[in-house]
């Protein structure tokens, strides 16, 4: 995976419905990833940002004046770990 890969998976945003105010300040700053909904609210397109929009994203974040837009660290997806041995499904049955 490419460090631009890496970044696009790496930050997702998020909408605090509960803050949101109706100012539209992110959706003016950040119109790739954040609409208007017809009541003058944020809705997002995607929250997932893409590497060259995450400084445009950090800049709508901070500029939203109730915090109701945020930047958040992606979780990173669990480890593949190869089936375990010996589970009593894979046990062969010994018969006597």
């Amino acid at each position: 995976m490419t460090r631009p890969q890496a970044e696009a998976r790496a930050h997702v945003l998020a909408v605090d419905f509960a803050a949101r105010d109706g100012h539209g300040l992110c959706a003016e700053l950040l119109p790739e990833l954040v609409g208007l909904d017809e009541w003058g609210y944020p809705v997002l397109r995607s929250s997932a940002v893409p590497a060259e929009l995450l400084p445009h994203a950090r800049r709508a974040v901070a500029a939203c004046p109730v915090m109701a837009l945020r930047l958040n660290r992606a979780p990173a997806p669990p480890p593949e770990r190869p089936p375990s041995r010996g589970t009593a499904a894979q046990r062969p049955t010994v018969s006597h």
